[in-house]
C-alpha cells in the first residue's frame, strides 16, 4: 500500500509539473513579440473531400464558409497580430467547455459555433476564426484543417498562414505552436481559392511524410 501511494503521489507530481510547463510555455507566447519562423506547409494541389458536417455549416453559415480572393492568403505577422492569436486562442481554450458531439446534438458529428460555450476540437476553432476576422485578420489566411492527432483520431485545428510560416491553434493546448511541432498527420484543410477542399497528403513534419 506504501508503495501504491507513493507512485500515486509521484505521478501526480509529475502530471502537475507537466501543466505547470504547459501553462509557462503559454505565458511565455504572451509576452514574446513574435514567434520563432517556421516553414509553411506543402499543400500538394490535389482535390479533397470536404468534411461532411463541414458542408452541413456551410449551409447554414455561409458568411464563415466564403472565400474572399481579395483578402490576403498570408498573414503579414507583426507583434500586435502575434499578441491577438495568442490571447484568442487562450480565451476561447479556457471559455468554451468540452463536449462530444454526441452529447451536445446526439449526432456522431456536427459543426457549429460555441453559442452556449459549449463545443468539440472544431467547434473551437470555428469560433476563434470568427473572432480573429472580426478583428480584421483575412479569413482567408485561416484554414480548417483536419489531422490525425498523437493517438491517430481524427482532429480538427486551425491553420493560420503568415510571412512567418504556418502555425497551429488548438484546443488540446493554449501554446500555438509551428505545424510541424504538433506530431499531427495533416490530411486536408480548405483550399483558398473557393470552398473545394484540399489534400495535404499526410504530412507530418516539415522533412517527414507518411502515407495518406
Amino acid at each position: 500500500m506504501t508503495n501504491l501511494v507513493t507512485y500515486t503521489l509521484k505521478t501526480a507530481a509529475l502530471g502537475a509539473v507537466f501543466a505547470m510547463m504547459a501553462m509557462l510555455s503559454a505565458n511565455a507566447q504572451v509576452m514574446a513579440s513574435l514567434p520563432s519562423p517556421t516553414e509553411s506547409i506543402e499543400v500538394n494541389g490535389r482535390k479533397a473531400k470536404p468534411v461532411s458536417a463541414w458542408v452541413d455549416f456551410c449551409n447554414r453559415h455561409a458568411e464563415e464558409c466564403a472565400v474572399d480572393t481579395n483578402e490576403a492568403a498570408v498573414i503579414t505577422m507583426t507583434p500586435n497580430i502575434w499578441k491577438q492569436l495568442v490571447q484568442v486562442n487562450r480565451k476561447v481554450n479556457r471559455d468554451v467547455k468540452p463536449v462530444t458531439d454526441m452529447d451536445h446534438w446526439g449526432v456522431a458529428d456536427k459543426w457549429d459555433l460555441p453559442t452556449d460555450n459549449k463545443g468539440d476540437c472544431e467547434d473551437y476553432q470555428l469560433l476563434k476564426r470568427k473572432l480573429l476576422a472580426e478583428q480584421g485578420l483575412p479569413r482567408r489566411a485561416m484554414r480548417m484543417t483536419v489531422v490525425l492527432d498523437e493517438e491517430g483520431e481524427g482532429h480538427a485545428v486551425l491553420m493560420v498562414r503568415t510571412t512567418q510560416g504556418d502555425y497551429i491553434l488548438d484546443n488540446k493546448t493554449s501554446a500555438i505552436l509551428p505545424w510541424g511541432e504538433t506530431n499531427y498527420v495533416y490530411v486536408k484543410q480548405e483550399g483558398n481559392i473557393d470552398q473545394q477542399w484540399v489534400s495535404l497528403g499526410g504530412v507530418t513534419s516539415p522533412t517527414t511524410t507518411a502515407k495518406n
